[in-house]
């Protein structure tokens, strides 16, 4: 998998942070032209030398009589791009390891754009396995393609690899974000595990009502080595569908949710309380601070109330005392400040 972002994918449909990753050790090396070869067999078919072929370029594919005559669409969108797409040719190992290295080192835009051109069938085929899963396989298409110029700028020619074999890691990884984040207009799958369960909870389910087994969230969370509390909210957002609070309460007074959830911003009354609250413990800290002199003070700066503080190592270098000195004298500047604001504030002790 690619090796420099943080926010790509994987086979088994877990979408891993761009930026982490170890995709090229797991790309099996005695395998590399297996890619090459499935996109060649499953997307490309075979070429038609008929004089009829040239004619058929753009034509609608129907499944039945009533779709061709009720069909307002001159041609079918992605039989159009798989035509233009078979236009460009695949490349060899060679062809693809100098094109390659001629971006990296040079970075010629001409061989990034042969590069993309004759990988876009991979993209289609990469595309279809997640079909049943989008209204529009275009639209998984073009993220796929996006996925495949991240790999262009991020392909090491040098590691051993053929190029399809490392892009349809980004393919695939830009894929399913493109899925997770238009699944529903409220995202379903922000970290790592929730992205892991939306892919894979209900095939875990089915197999384990296979076995006979009643799929429980313990066993479940065990199985896909995430938190039983994950399975539990994840079960949750998949079976319920995204409510407007707009959407009427069907009552005689035609309200709506929104007049019915409850508001928890604090009042007036309580947001000038506690801007006053935190305006005078802000003072009696300051004020502290001109009680301490010495090292005290400089600590007190530089770790307490810094918006950037110092590391103990830095503290300590400053005045040739170890980190575990300052540490002490920190811990010893925090009892005194405690007991300087239970002196002098007569709510604080709901604070601390």
């Amino acid at each position: 998998m690619p090796k420099d972002e943080r926010d790509s994918g994987a086979l088994e449909a877990e979408v891993v942070d761009e930026d982490d990753g170890e995709g090229l050790e797991a790309v099996e090396r005695d395998g590399d032209d297996d890619i090459a070869r499935v996109v060649e067999a499953e997307v490309v078919p075979a070429e038609d030398d008929s004089d009829d072929s040239a004619d058929s370029i753009g034509e609608p594919v129907f499944e039945d009589e009533d779709d061709a005559r009720t069909s307002v669409v001159s041609y079918d969108p992605l039989q159009r791009y798989m035509v233009e797409a078979r236009r460009y040719p695949l490349l060899t190992r060679e062809e693809e390891k100098e094109l390659a290295v001629r971006y990296l080192e040079t970075e010629d835009l001409d061989a990034a754009y042969r590069l993309v051109t004759s990988n876009l069938r991979l993209v289609v085929m990469v595309a279809r396995e997640y079909a049943k899963a989008s209204r529009n396989l275009l639209d998984l298409v073009q993220e796929g393609n996006i996925g495949l110029m991240e790999a262009v700028k991020r392909f090491d020619p040098y590691r051993g690899v053929r190029f399809p074999s490392y892009a349809v890691w980004w393919v695939r990884a830009y894929i399913i974000r493109y899925l997770i984040n238009n699944w529903r207009m409220v995202k379903v799958g922000t970290t790592q595990a929730q992205r892991k369960l939306f892919f894979n909870l209900q095939k875990e389910k089915e197999k384990l009502e296979a076995q006979g087994i009643f799929p429980e969230p313990r066993l479940i969370a065990k199985r896909l080595d995430v938190k039983e509390r994950e399975v539990v909210e994840m079960d949750q957002r998949l079976s319920s569908r995204d409510l407007s609070v707009d959407a009427p309460t069907h009552d005689d007074d035609g309200g709506s949710l929104l007049d019915i959830l409850p508001n928890r911003a604090a009042d007036t009354e309580g947001e000038v309380a506690d801007a006053e609250f935190q305006s005078r413990i802000s003072e009696v800290i300051h004020q502290f601070g001109d009680t301490l002199e010495g090292k005290e003070a400089r600590i007190f700066e530089a770790r307490l109330v810094a918006s950037e503080p110092l590391t103990l190592q830095e503290i300590g270098e400053e005045y040739q005392i170890s980190r575990e000195r300052v540490r002490q004298i920190e811990a010893r500047i925090k009892k005194k400040l405690k007991a300087y604001m239970l002196e002098h504030l007569e709510d604080i002790e709901d604070a601390v």
